[in-house]
């Protein structure tokens, strides 16, 4: 491996802690250090992206037409300022996504994720432990004054010290149901290191195993359930790829039949569900913000309010539009309803565009993909697509991050789309 291939693959590491663990260098370094990284990182990106000389035809028509309607929202929307930032958050998330699909094979990302996942849940689990074991009480953010509160809520601690005492860790990202994701992640990325080949599987099992127990301290009832809907979409894509001709044709019309009937069930259940994962019926405020959003989108149903994607906590409608108990949330907690509140009917339209395409076409690869071990990374963009969408139903990190970020790679890897030499 050549100097300048070295380098792309440790910046790519970077790149992905930072977009997974943003929420980390804000406690650790405030916004304005966050801030510092983020421009350093999109600098960098930009550079290697001129130096690899990247055709950048090699993006999705539906990925330019999702930022064609967020920066045409300036227009109608109803904070320009914010939305101008939220455009160019959203630009730059991007930019460093092309980066990822482009200047470095998709093995290689593999491996840059891996990686940079290890460091996340290593860190995670040895920072609750330090607060549980040496500090022993919650620990707040640095560079925060909370002092003109009565009471801190508990959301806003760093670390809540509940990894002794059986409550749901938050590691390093300071949320539950990020560090969960990550341990998701961490899953996908080493069961397609694992099938591939393309890793020692003595570390990818001892790291699993890490995984695992993370997501046993989180208990995220929405990360349980994208893990339930990628193992059996990994399970039916494995079947598919064992059928050819009329056989494949009844393999697909089992899986609608079963898809169909999981929904229907899935649907009837939905309380015995959320009771068993050890949720309320409310989902954690969640029905009421979403109710709360409904109510406001439907007043622009067309084409919004304006984009801005995570929320902008300084304007309003955001400033007061889900608080409870003194916290203000920042997300419509859907990634949908988010769209329709910031872009309206157009934007679903388009943003579906985006994700079912994206879904389509990483099917279409992963099915194609060659019989040898080596070729099986392509399964990828396909497996964490699934994760993206089923997480997108209660939360809305498709949007911003580490979720728009794989949701563009996805969509470039998907896209590029090559016959199998040795099918």
């Amino acid at each position: 491996m050549s100097r300048t291939d070295t380098y792309r693959r440790w910046l790519g590491v970077v790149m992905l802690f930072t977009l997974m663990a943003g929420d980390t260098w804000r406690n650790l370094l405030s916004w304005w250090g966050w801030g510092v990284i983020a421009v350093v990182l999109l600098v960098l990106a930009i550079v290697e992206l001129v130096r690899a000389r990247v055709d950048l035809r090699r993006v999705p028509l539906a990925v330019y037409a999702f930022f064609a309607l967020i920066t045409l929202s300036l227009l109608w929307s109803d904070y320009p300022g914010a939305t101008a930032l939220g455009v160019l958050g959203t630009l730059a998330t991007a930019t460093l996504a092309v980066y990822l699909a482009t200047v470095i094979d998709l093995e290689a990302f593999l491996r840059a994720f891996g990686l940079a996942l290890r460091w996340l849940l290593g860190l995670s689990l040895l920072f609750e432990f330090v607060v549980a074991a040496f500090i022993r009480h919650p620990v707040l953010p640095l560079w925060v004054d909370y002092s003109q509160l009565k009471k801190i809520p508990m959301a806003y601690y760093w670390s809540r010290d509940l990894l002794f005492h059986g409550g749901q860790i938050q590691g390093v990202q300071g949320n539950s149901n990020l560090l969960a994701l990550a341990a998701l992640f961490a899953l996908v990325v080493f069961a397609v290191q694992w099938v591939a080949g393309t890793a020692s599987k003595a570390w990818l099992g001892f790291w699993a195993v890490i995984a695992l127990i993370t997501l046993a301290l989180t208990r995220s009832s929405t990360v349980l359930l994208a893990l339930a809907a990628v193992v059996l979409v990994g399970a039916f894509l494995a079947l598919v790829r064992r059928t050819w001709g009329t056989r494949r044709r009844i393999v697909y019309g089992g899986g609608a039949a079963a898809a169909l009937g999981i929904a229907v069930v899935g649907f009837a259940a939905r309380g015995s569900i959320l009771d068993l994962l050890g949720k309320s019926s409310d989902l954690t405020h969640r029905s009421e913000i979403w109710n709360r959003v409904i109510e406001l989108a439907n007043e622009r149903p067309a084409a919004g309010w304006g984009w801005v994607s995570y929320w902008a906590p300084w304007v309003e409608p955001f400033r007061h539009l889900a608080v409870f108990k003194g916290v203000t949330y920042l997300q419509a907690h859907d990634a949908w309803l988010d769209v329709y509140l910031q872009l309206g009917v157009i934007g679903l339209v388009v943003f579906g565009w985006l994700v079912l395409t994206t879904l389509g076409r990483s099917w279409l690869v992963a099915v194609d993909a060659g019989p040898r071990p080596a070729r099986l990374v392509a399964v990828f963009p396909l497996l964490i697509t699934v994760v993206l969408i089923v997480h997108s139903i209660a939360e809305s990190r498709l949007l911003i991050e580490i979720g728009f970020t794989l949701l563009v790679v996805a969509a470039i890897r998907s896209a590029e789309r090559e016959p199998a030499p040795d099918a």
